[in-house]
């Protein structure tokens, strides 16, 4: 009895935690399932933008590149240049990077007559919107922590759907691998968030896990900890929003390049026939060798090569293999994550994932306005004798620590509900935080 009366207990406990969790990371759910399988097919937009600048009608002979970025440079006065993307097409229209302050302005130079034919700065690009909207709100490191703590409450969410979802004393498998139809509107829709649920599960705990690396506060103690034995500065190839880039943009400083020997560096990169886009960077402060890097989304597949300007000869070469295990982990994680791993299949995947998850979403905000009470949120209330049982309480602190911002707002939840929302009757009946 005693048993039986503890599984009624844990059961209430993990709706209760669902349910919340789905009221905190619901609106957020949305904005990333909405950003996110537009992300995944960042080249093919990008491509599709910038095709206008391709394969441009001209006769004659191009301008060095010499002359295409300096005339780049004066669009943007008191700017300095950084990088040139090397377009295997020398019809295309040069695509070159200056720097100023901290801001990086792409600009589109016309290969004869070196006419301006675009300028953009990289923040404000499309897909650099998009990305920000997915990873920041456009509030900086505000938004940020704001999505990683949606991030973590959303894990909790899946983790408790299928606990709720775990087939217990059914016969049958009618609502826990496919949806009952003819059965009412209520069954209807409490079977479409079971059964989607259970099918997406795996993938949105793939994308919110490799997220993670993005994040501020997990981000930047997961970078601690690959630092953790390293003599040398530990680099990475993502960053934890726009701050992070923009600090990188200014510590890599600037000055004046030699660029006698750049259509020579071009010819170079071009034989080497790197997986594009291939951007070709000028040498950072008192360095004399330019970085060559292929920037492809599959990173797996991402080399970075230095190259002596005078000798045209590759000074060193790092390809992904060459990086750490976890880092390789994560390369593939991220990879994926972006819909770059895989090809098609992999976007597939995604756009998939975020339809199921939008699912999710509509189905618990049906389910809900079908059930709530009148005067009250329609959170699962406490029992009267409910206690927390000691497994749930080890996956509770076990998922705090892993997850920082989560055990973070756990305590501040947890302090907030004892010493303020309890104390109000109204706001405690609302809650379903009473005693029944």
């Amino acid at each position: 009895m005693e048993k039986a009366r503890q599984k009624i207990i844990d059961y209430r406990m993990f709706w209760r935690w669902h349910f919340y969790a789905g009221l905190v990371c619901i609106p957020f759910i949305i904005i990333l399932s909405i950003t996110g399988p537009i992300y995944l097919f960042k080249p093919q937009i990008e491509a599709a933008i910038d095709a206008r600048y391709d394969h441009l009608p001209f006769d004659g002979t191009p301008q060095s590149a010499q002359a295409m970025v300096a005339a780049a440079v004066a669009a943007v006065p008191g700017a300095h240049f950084k990088t040139i993307e090397v377009r295997p097409d020398p019809h295309d229209a040069a695509r070159i990077i200056v720097v100023k302050g901290s801001e990086k302005t792409r600009v589109y130079i016309h290969p004869l007559t070196l006419q301006v034919l675009k300028q953009v700065p990289e923040d404000a690009r499309f897909m650099a919107v998009v990305k920000d909207i997915h990873g920041e709100l456009f509030a900086g490191r505000f938004g940020q922590v704001i999505v990683e703590l949606a991030a973590c409450w959303a894990i909790v969410m899946v983790l408790t759907g299928l606990y709720l979802w775990w087939p217990r004393g059914i016969k049958g498998i009618g609502g826990l691998l496919y949806p009952r139809l003819g059965l009412g509107t209520r069954i209807f829709w409490r079977d479409i968030h079971a059964v989607v649920g259970v099918y997406v599960s795996a993938f949105a705990l793939f994308l919110l896990v490799t997220g993670l690396p993005w994040t501020y506060v997990w981000g930047n103690a997961f970078k601690s900890v690959r630092a953790m034995g390293s003599h040398a500065p530990v680099s990475q190839a993502w960053s934890q929003g726009r701050a992070d880039e923009h600090k990188a943009t200014r510590a890599e400083g600037g000055g004046h390049t030699d660029l006698s020997r750049l259509d020579a560096l071009i010819d170079t990169s071009r034989a080497l026939n790197l997986p594009p886009p291939v951007l070709l960077s000028a040498p950072a402060k008192s360095d004399t060798l330019w970085k060559l890097q292929s920037d492809t989304g599959n990173r797996p597949k991402r080399v970075t090569l230095m190259i002596d300007p005078m000798m045209q000869e590759v000074i060193s070469r790092e390809d992904f293999g060459d990086k750490t295990a976890l880092d390789q982990a994560v390369g593939y994680g991220v990879a994926a994550h972006e819909g770059q791993l895989f090809g098609p299949f992999n976007q597939a995947l995604g756009v998939l994932t975020a339809l199921g998850l939008m699912t999710l979403c509509v189905s618990a905000i049906v389910m809900w306005w079908q059930r709530r009470p009148s005067g009250e949120l329609g959170a699962p209330q406490i029992l009267p004798d409910e206690r927390l049982a000691p497994g749930l309480a080890v996956i509770i602190i076990t998922l705090g620590i892993f997850l920082p911002v989560l055990g973070i707002s756990l305590i501040v939840v947890a302090l907030f509900e004892g010493l303020v929302l309890r104390r109000i009757p109204a706001t405690r009946r609302w809650l379903g935080l009473k005693v029944v």
